[in-house]
């Protein structure tokens, strides 16, 4: 009975399973000049890239802007034929009203 007692270990089911680690929240209109927002990212010409968020910027709503390094971000791919094609016909079928 001893030797069961030292085989258990005390486990809490709530607790993350891996060491979850915190970004920096900054005040709005604070933020470092080294991080984008995705949609400031678009602007410049930059997708995320696989970037994870560095930092969050507090926001009037409910919910932080999630903050990317500009450094790491990649330029927007070129749209091909096949993609303005496609956009093309979306937009049609968008502004086609039926019977």
């Amino acid at each position: 009975m001893a030797d069961q007692d030292e085989d258990l270990v005390d486990i809490d089911p709530c607790a993350p399973a891996e060491s979850e680690m915190t970004i920096p929240v900054f005040k709005r209109l604070c933020a470092l000049s080294g991080y984008a927002t995705k949609r400031r990212l678009r602007v410049m010409g930059l997708r995320l890239g696989g970037q994870e968020p560095v930092a969050e910027v507090e926001t009037c709503g409910p919910k932080n802007g999630l903050l990317y390094e500009i450094a790491r971000a990649r330029p927007v791919r070129p749209r091909t034929l096949a993609k303005e094609y496609a956009l093309d016909k979306a937009m049609a079928a968008r502004h086609t009203y039926g019977t």
